[in-house]
């Protein structure tokens, strides 16, 4: 079997080190206290890519993202070395995707470069805001001056295709500020550009702190962000795929749309997520238990909250919440032909309001959410997810 006849995967690997934890970061991140953890963490993430190799040996990964975390924190050795087992024991598709997150200030020319030999194509770099006072607020470790720095030296390592991060809805965060720092971003000429929302999530310093105690933009003035951002962001050449996502043509994240098309991908690391032959899994959000698992009894005893068969209405629910995050939105003959059902049969006259309030289009091939829509995504979905006309389809047990 040659790897053009093997199914399609992406590969997730997690790197959880930190220089140091972000005030509004909510994923599962470690800084360490020596050097030594690197090269022992390094060793499990590659053993348990080796425990999964027979698993996807009918597969061909067509994408691959190692994130984090700070993944360019570990010495460059160690990266590299994670990034040379990947290619050692998955066949990846010609023309794979392989992403690395590059935090500003973590990064030399010298790494990049070798990255890029070993076959790294895209750069995912956190700018978050092109504001002092902004990225201050943040607790970020980096300057505009460092990202800028970082920037050119992925392009002289010759990797053609960057994608930077912007949050908006931060401390001390105007319409006007959020636009500058797009300005800033465009005029850099990068492929992809993310866009994500604040969260205060209740573990992370800002959650600590409470969202009252912070100097943050209320929710019209975030609607404006959202709604402006979008506007001139199209302006400029990059097409809304995603709620939070903008790409030239031709760029968009293709290990990104995996999740949001209901594909497989394998996720590795701790706090990882799969979802990979039918079953939802992840492992421990625990750095030492993780390696504990790996190096003595292997990967079976990392698994977290068990694992999950996902059939008949709550991979229907799920592909109907993971659709809507799309521009393109839900086709209908693709969730006839997925699930054997009427989708404007069952959910249209949930559909009407948002389509008469502006929220939601019906579109040529099915429904999408109108970028109104998609700033309130989370009502929306919830609403629609809560109800179907039962009449028009049969019990669960039936699919």
């Amino acid at each position: 079997m040659t790897s053009a006849d093997k199914r399609r995967l992406g590969i997730y690997l997690h790197v959880p080190f930190c220089m140091s934890k972000c005030a509004y970061c909510d994923f599962y991140s470690y800084v360490p206290k020596n050097e030594q953890v690197y090269e022992r963490y390094a060793n499990a993430l590659i053993s348990h890519m080796e425990h999964y190799k027979s698993a996807a040996a009918g597969c061909a990964p067509d994408s691959v993202y190692i994130g984090g975390g700070t993944p360019t924190v570990l010495p460059r050795e160690q990266l590299l070395k994670i990034v040379r087992a990947v290619r050692r024991n998955f066949t990846l598709a010609k023309n794979a995707e392989f992403t690395v997150e590059a935090n500003p200030a973590t990064v030399d020319l010298s790494t990049l470069r070798a990255l890029r030999w070993s076959g790294v194509n895209r750069i995912s770099m956190g700018l978050q805001s092109a504001d002092p006072r902004e990225l201050k607020a943040l607790s970020r470790i980096h300057t505009r001056g460092d990202f800028e720095d970082s920037y050119y030296m992925a392009r002289k390592a010759k990797i053609e295709n960057i994608s930077v991060d912007l949050m908006f809805g931060i401390p001390y965060q105007t319409t006007e500020s959020l636009l500058r720092s797009i300005d800033y971003v465009t005029r850099l000429d990068p492929e992809h550009i993310s866009l994500y929302n604040l969260k205060i999530e209740p573990n992370t310093h800002f959650g600590k702190i409470g969202a009252a105690n912070l100097a943050l933009p209320d929710e019209d003035e975030e609607f404006r962000m959202y709604i402006q951002a979008c506007q001139f962001l199209e302006s400029k050449g990059y097409k809304q795929y995603e709620i939070s996502n903008f790409a030239k043509p031709g760029k968009m994240s293709r290990h990104n749309l995996k999740y949001w098309n209901c594909e497989e991908y394998l996720g590795l690391g701790p706090s990882a997520h799969s979802y990979f032959n039918g079953t939802r899994f992840s492992f421990i959000p625990s750095i030492n238990q993780y390696m504990k698992g790996i190096e003595n009894m292997g990967s079976e005893i990392i698994i977290s909250d068990g694992s999950e068969q996902i059939s008949g209405r709550a991979m229907m629910g799920e592909y109907i919440m993971l659709r809507f995050r799309l521009t393109e939105g839900l086709v209908l003959s693709d969730f006839q032909r997925k699930f054997g059902y009427d989708f404007e049969e069952m959910y249209g006259n949930k559909l009407r309001p948002y389509i008469e309030g502006g929220y939601m289009i019906r579109t040529r091939d099915g429904f999408a959410l109108t970028p109104r829509g998609m700033f309130v995504s989370n009502y929306i979905l919830s609403d629609i997810l809560s109800y179907a006309d039962l009449n028009a389809i049969t019990p669960a047990s039936e699919f």
